[in-house]
């Protein structure tokens, strides 16, 4: 028997406007080849594969948006691996930052220890403000996570 999807929880905060989904935003191809990517190198299903990268694309979508605002956004444990997913794929990612980041690369600046300071709380509603479907359970690890450096142009 398949397993059932577990539809995205909302954030504490809805969304303003309408809710977004990332599947518009990536072609078809490229979303099954990074499911598939999730697939071979952790021990996930194509349900939390599709999940976990969903959440990677609304969070870098949204740093991007926000790019030199210094709001010091961070994906928890699990969003970061779906964003690790997206931007090991240098071309395609090139090419995202290249539509949604003006031409400019958002660079992965990760630091050495784990912040508890509510950041990644605070990020998966900057994520819901923007319009993005929040998959809340995958957020819920932010006490002990946000390693990547804040107050810069990057993630």
């Amino acid at each position: 028997m398949a397993p059932t999807a577990v539809p995205p929880l909302p954030a504490t905060e809805p969304a303003t406007g309408p809710v977004r989904s990332v599947r518009e935003v990536v072609p078809a191809d490229l979303w099954d080849k990074q499911v598939r990517l999730l697939m071979r190198d952790y021990p996930y299903d194509s349900l939390m594969a599709a999940r976990v990268l969903g959440q990677g694309y609304a969070y870098l979508l949204t740093a991007m948006k926000h790019r030199g605002e210094k709001l010091g956004l961070a994906p928890s444990t699990l969003v970061d691996i779906g964003v690790h997913t997206i931007i090991l794929d240098t071309v395609t990612y090139a090419e995202l930052c290249q539509r949604y980041n003006q031409g400019k690369f958002l660079h992965h600046v990760p630091e050495v220890d784990f912040k508890n300071d509510g950041s990644v709380m605070k990020t998966a509603h900057v994520v819901a403000a923007d319009g993005w479907e929040v998959d809340l359970p995958l957020w819920a690890d932010a006490a002990s996570c946000g390693p990547c450096h804040p107050g810069n142009d990057s993630h």
